[in-house]
């Protein structure tokens, strides 16, 4: 038996999944559609930062638009911490397009100027 407990909104269900693959515990179709790519193919969206130059910042917020195969994040990562990107920087800039192939950008998170 494996608990999951559904992130999807605030109830928090705790999703239980039997050997057969049977669920119970959830209160939704969306939880329990969670719980199934839980199962398959977990996925996370990714927060970070990456260096910016020609700024007073130093670091840029970035994060995926999207959820990537948690298989990915640190692979990704490893790809972040060799972004260097110059300012002007505005907010959902692309930094990354279509991130190891996953059909998700790498966007800005805030906008930052000279």
């Amino acid at each position: 038996m494996k608990e999951i407990i559904c992130v999807v909104c605030p109830k928090g269900c705790h999703i239980l999944v039997d050997d057969s693959g049977k669920m119970s515990g959830y209160t939704c179709l969306r939880g329990k559609k969670y719980a199934e790519d839980e199962l398959v193919c977990p996925k996370r969206t990714l927060t970070s930062t990456v260096k910016i130059v020609s700024s007073e910042m130093v670091r840029l917020p970035v994060a995926t638009n999207g959820d990537i195969p948690k298989a990915l994040l640190f692979e990704v990562m490893q790809d972040l911490a060799k972004v260097e990107v110059k300012a002007p920087i505005h907010l959902h800039d692309v930094i990354i397009k279509d991130v190891r192939g996953t059909g998700v950008d790498i966007i800005a998170t805030r906008s930052i100027l000279k």
